[in-house]
């Protein structure tokens, strides 16, 4: 008799649930923390130029010479210190967690923090130890390094600034992590461009340290690039994982042109930094809304009948992330990506219309 798909597939997989991507067509979209600017019309013509003439019949250079040589430049990343590239930064954490995924192995995170590292390893097979963070969303450096003193993990991953909650952890109880590990501390850098601080200096400083980023918030999402840095004793392992190819001609070609335009990405940035204050200060104004500091490009919010919100919004053409549900920690909890003026202004005027309805 064949087998079912019980008889085949791991437990832990069956009991997952599939990372859902909500339908967006005809909304207001405040739900990914996309970059809301495109590319000006000069630098759109730039690309279409180089596309014309890809060569998309030939593989593309599998080592990524030169675009790296970019990023080099583009990121700050200290001379001596090896990039591994990845289709997103998704595929870096699952290499990173293939590569070191011994029997018994664990990775340790934060509870609430980036979904995608608990659940890669749940898909590797590896045990995953969330610290929780302090009722503010802070990290607890003191619970952290008993933690690791326990469980000794193989990894660690730091979201700075942290996801969902947006803020930037202190740089010194980040220290205090990385010198505690007994294998690499991963800074995922995602939102770096709207925090103003790094770690990416201070690879020198930790032989244990690597830093990883995405061109997803620099109004690159459609790429899907990511890059991990680091001391090469680390990154030429992971790199064996690496599937061939993993980063295509198009997003080589596409990503190196734009990054010759860093002043441009630079003043989307300031742009968005800008309305998120804006948008942090009208949400304080409104009553039984409590916005969180944030260092990125979102805004989490909390507000009694999330559900209701949530449903309010997107009842009137804006979509935003429900968090109430997805942690004890974020009850009643909603993130709103910044977007442009007048998409911050219909998400306010659209939440200020549904909270007198409720």
């Amino acid at each position: 008799m064949p087998k079912t798909p019980e008889d085949i597939i791991r437990d832990e997989i069956r009991a997952l649930t599939a990372y859902h991507v909500p339908e967006a067509a005809g909304m207001v979209k405040l739900d990914a923390m996309e970059n809301p600017y495109r590319l000006p019309a000069d630098v759109q013509v730039e690309i279409a130029r180089l596309v014309e003439s890809a060569a998309l019949n030939r593989y593309p250079d599998p080592g990524a010479a030169r675009l790296k040589a970019c990023l080099r430049v583009a990121m700050g990343i200290p001379p001596g210190m090896d990039v591994l590239l990845g289709n997103g930064s998704d595929e870096l954490i699952q290499m990173l967690i293939m590569a070191a995924a011994r029997p018994g192995a664990a990775v340790l995170g934060f509870e609430p923090s980036f979904v995608m590292f608990r659940m890669i390893a749940t898909f590797c097979g590896v045990r995953y130890v969330g610290v929780p963070l302090t009722p503010e969303f802070a990290l607890d450096a003191d619970r952290v390094v008993a933690a690791i003193a326990e469980h000794q993990p193989a990894l660690v991953f730091i979201a700075y600034p942290n996801n969902p909650t947006g803020n930037l952890f202190d740089a010194t109880a980040v220290a205090r992590v990385i010198d505690a590990a007994p294998g690499p501390v991963v800074v995922d850098e995602a939102y770096h461009a709207f925090a103003g601080r790094t770690f990416m200096p201070r690879l020198t400083d930790y032989p244990n340290l690597l830093v990883m980023r995405t061109l997803s918030k620099s109004g690159l999402a459609g790429l899907r690039l990511g890059l991990l840095a680091g001391g090469n004793a680390w990154l030429a392992h992971v790199d064996k994982v690496r599937l061939p190819y993993n980063v295509n001609v198009l997003t080589q070609l596409v990503a190196e042109k734009v990054l010759r335009h860093q002043d441009l990405l630079a003043q989307q940035a300031a742009a968005i930094t800008a309305e998120r204050t804006r948008l942090f200060d009208e949400l304080k104004r409104l009553p039984g809304v409590r916005p969180f500091p944030s260092d990125a490009n979102f805004i989490l919010f909390r507000t009694g009948m999330a559900d209701g919100v949530f449903n309010g919004l997107k009842q009137r053409g804006v979509l935003i992330k429900n968090l109430n549900g997805s942690h004890p920690s974020l009850v009643d909890c909603l993130r709103v990506t910044v977007g442009t003026p007048e998409e911050n202004g219909r998400f306010l005027e659209s939440l200020r219309a549904t909270l007198s309805n409720l």
